[in-house]
């Protein structure tokens, strides 16, 4: 695939992980999206681009928002997550007794975030 432009090299965030860093700003509190969803909303770069924005420049937005498709906790960040998402209300599954460490996941059925409503969206606020 060659290498990765300067676009998403570390240092000062380029054009695109600042639209990523904006869509991830806009999902609501109790709310997630996948990284393929943020992709997708965006309608450009994929999972892996997303999840590249996010571990280099994600501190400063809420972070936790954004997960895997199948809700399980981003590996080394599980109690700090766990405990946004208990802030904030969002749905959560309880993992059985043969995941590791009884970690629980996201309810994605009940927690996913469309961005409807959000301002630029298609049909959000900012929509004609």
């Amino acid at each position: 695939m060659g290498r990765m432009s300067e676009e998403y090299a570390p240092g000062e965030p380029g054009a695109y992980a600042e639209r990523v860093l904006e869509t991830v700003e806009l999902i609501p509190a109790g709310r997630v999206m996948t990284y393929g969803d943020v992709a997708e909303w965006l309608g450009e770069g994929g999972p892996r681009q997303v999840g590249h924005v996010m571990s280099h420049y994600g501190g400063g937005v809420p972070w936790w928002r954004v997960v895997r498709s199948d809700g399980t906790l981003l590996p080394g960040h599980e109690l700090d997550a766990l405990a946004e998402y208990r802030a904030e209300g969002t749905p959560l599954r309880q993992s059985g007794p043969a995941a590791d460490g009884h970690v629980p996941r996201v309810d994605m059925r009940r927690a996913r975030w469309d961005g409807q409503g959000a301002a630029g969206a298609p049909g959000g606020a900012d929509s004609a």
